[in-house]
């Protein structure tokens, strides 16, 4: 079997194989509540075959969304609709997983495809985002609210809530989502965070709110099912948060019970520059597990049947999570295992007819 399509044990929860379906906003939701959008475009991805399908960042707090088109848990009536989803992405073999996040100073924009940049303004359904420092993400963004510490207390309470009702839903994976320039991201980064208190200054003050948000959650989140956080590795500018402190950042949070860094990077600064090709990340998730001794899912234009499994092959993580790719093939998996010649990974039953006029092995599940 090729690495690819080998399984995954983290703690009592088995991956099919390495391959997850990215956390990718889709701007889609009323009230935070999922609808048929994110059941097909979720669904879709298991029926073809990825081993961990991870809903897109979701909300714990009103205020912590991106656009007012996020979803979110924050309340019982959204645990409803995500049950379904995750009950269909388990009926089709694959893992169901959720990334629970909070925008900070880069929230209460629009929703891209409209066109309009920057804060979306109050009278029109904005409303103040909140940060480490007040400190706007670029002009075109409002400047954020500083947090007290009462606030701060109050974001963690949010997180253990929300990690209730993703399990209440379904999920068997959580994902505290801790990148991209987002809140967690934000206290981590000397770029946006100039706090004097506690949650600022030194390394130690700045990862205390991610370290205290991740223990709170494992506390609460069931010990049989793994735990993942998401970093940005770099900035990508001078003075922001660097590589060295990732890897000194998951080696805490291994201490503290999480299973898997799922490694990106970026997100905080405007001005980086960022030098964009394939698998342009991979080297900072083969570090982290190299270094820190924990396991990593790498993610970042990996477009390539061969280019996922020389990842694995070659050690460089434990996990390939795709996006724009498995927008553009949802069936990727299915289409990967066939340039990689592995017969043993096995089409819907429903397709399997049509799949055997070209490859003949393929096999229903």
């Amino acid at each position: 079997m090729t690495h690819l399509f080998q399984p995954l044990t983290l703690r009592q929860l088995t991956l099919p194989n390495r391959i997850a379906v990215s956390p990718m906003c889709q701007y889609s939701a009323e009230d935070g509540l999922a609808n048929d959008w994110h059941l097909v475009h979720l669904g879709s991805r298991a029926v073809g075959g990825a081993g961990l399908v991870l809903v897109e960042a979701t909300a714990v707090l009103p205020e912590g969304r991106i656009s007012a088109c996020d979803l979110g848990l924050w309340n019982e009536a959204q645990v409803e609709p995500l049950r379904r989803i995750a009950t269909f992405i388990e009926s089709q073999g694959a893992v169901p997983g959720i990334q629970l996040g909070h925008a900070g100073r880069k929230g209460s924009v629009w929703q891209p495809w409209l066109g309009r940049h920057g804060s979306v303004p109050l009278e029109e359904g904005g409303w103040l985002p909140v940060g480490p420092s007040a400190i706007a993400f670029d002009p075109e963004h409002r400047v954020p609210q500083a947090l007290d510490e009462a606030a701060i207390a109050s974001v963690i309470q949010a997180f253990v809530e929300a990690a209730g009702r993703a399990r209440r839903a379904g999920f068997k994976v959580l994902e505290i989502h801790a990148a991209h320039g987002y809140l967690l991201h934000q206290f981590l980064s000397p770029i946006s965070n100039q706090r004097q208190d506690g949650y600022g200054g030194s390394f130690a003050g700045r990862i205390r709110l991610l370290l205290e948000v991740s223990t709170a959650v494992r506390e609460s989140w069931p010990q049989a099912l793994p735990l993942f956080v998401r970093l940005s590795a770099t900035d990508w500018v001078e003075d922001g948060w660097s590589a060295d402190e990732t890897v000194e950042l998951a080696r805490h949070l291994k201490s503290l019970g999480v299973d898997l860094i799922d490694v990106s990077t970026g997100g905080t600064a405007v001005n980086a520059e960022i030098p964009i090709g394939p698998g342009y990340q991979t080297r900072f998730a083969e570090r982290i597990r190299r270094e820190a001794h924990i396991s990593t899912g790498t993610v970042g234009l990996i477009t390539e049947a061969v280019q996922a499994e020389h990842i694995l092959r070659t050690g460089q993580a434990d996990l390939v999570l795709l996006a724009r790719e498995l927008l553009r093939d949802p069936y990727w998996p299915l289409h990967a295992a066939e340039a990689l010649r592995d017969s043993e990974v096995p089409w819907p039953a429903q397709y399997v007819r049509a799949a055997q006029r070209d490859t003949p092995l393929r096999k229903p599940r």
